[in-house]
């Protein structure tokens, strides 16, 4: 970025690697950052290199080198950069030799576990999280008791609960407790709400796809870069 460039704070805030421009505009809106020692809760105000920028009391900058991993989670690990109840985080699974700021592109929530992206590129994170990217995400599910036919079909054809709709993209058995699930939106805790509503309860939930970038052997709390391949695919 040229010294003379200025651009709008949350921009400014994800090519700092600090949060994609989604969850930047949130923080802002919080009243966590400062510029030059004030308070700012406008997402209008612009920044730039001569700036002095601070999120929650720490500098931010913009970085030069960005990152791209994907993770294996294993269960009881929160994605999120920090926790009041002092829960294990998924980022410090991460690279120790990685010293800037990696924040995760979408969730997978606590008990869940499988393939997660971390990246310092709010680009990157922006592009993949945008409904328009269509991205295809597939999970193992294995329920608590046999998973009735009517489950797969209404998850299939599309069911309403507590007035969301959900309609995964395919629903494949793979045992009388299991199925293979491919979700394209993934809306909030999706699946855990469908098998709730069929008065089920998923005993493992398991990522081992999005889109291009399967698991292929990565061990639960490993985890790798993302190739150039693979990047180019998911864009």
């Amino acid at each position: 970025m040229a010294e003379e460039k200025e651009e709008r704070l949350q921009v400014f805030l994800a090519h700092s690697g600090a949060a994609s421009r989604r969850a930047a505009e949130k923080i802002i809106l919080e009243g966590r950052v400062t510029v030059n020692g004030a308070v700012v809760q406008c997402l209008g105000t612009k920044a730039g290199i001569k700036d002095v920028v601070l999120l929650d009391g720490k500098i931010v900058k913009p970085e030069a080198e960005k990152h791209y991993l994907v993770l294996n989670k294993p269960p009881r690990f929160l994605c999120s950069q920090t926790d009041a109840e002092n829960r294990p985080l998924a980022r410090d699974l991460l690279p120790r030799n990685i010293k800037c700021r990696l924040y995760n592109v979408g969730r997978l929530d606590f008990l869940s576990s499988g393939l997660i992206f971390f990246t310092n590129d709010g680009d990157f994170a922006r592009k993949l999280s945008h409904p328009s990217s269509r991205i295809e995400k597939e999970y193992f599910v294995e329920a608590t008791g046999r998973i009735p036919d009517a489950l797969v079909d209404a998850f299939k054809n599309g069911v309403t609960v507590e007035g969301v709709h959900y309609k995964a993209l395919s629903v494949e058995r793979a045992g009388l407790k299991s199925v293979n699930i491919c979700l394209v939106e993934g809306k909030n805790r999706e699946i855990r709400r469908v098998f709730s509503h069929f008065h089920l309860h998923p005993r493992r939930l398991l990522r081992f796809r999005i889109g291009p970038v399967q698991l292929d052997g990565l061990a639960e709390g490993q985890s790798r870069p993302i190739s150039d391949t693979e990047k180019k695919l998911l864009l």
